[in-house]
């Protein structure tokens, strides 16, 4: 039974190896929408805090921001 298992793991290994490199490219996208969207944020936030009524909203958004950076990098 395990033969027969072996032989149809190499049959799909094209599919299973194409599988493996799209998950990786949407990986990587998701990491970097992620670092760009953190930097957005950020600069947002800190445009937003330059006024006193602003930075109620604008602080927590630059720490959102950094945040999601810091977890797009790592």
């Amino acid at each position: 039974m395990s033969t027969h298992a072996k032989s149809l793991s190499w049959l799909l290994w094209p599919f299973i190896a194409l599988f493996k490199l799209v998950a990786a490219i949407i990986e990587l996208t998701g990491r970097f929408v992620a670092i760009l969207l953190g930097f957005v944020l950020l600069f947002v936030g800190a445009i937003v805090s330059l006024t006193i009524v602003g930075a109620i909203v604008g602080i927590p958004l630059m720490i959102f921001g950094g945040m999601l950076m810091i977890r797009g990098i790592f």
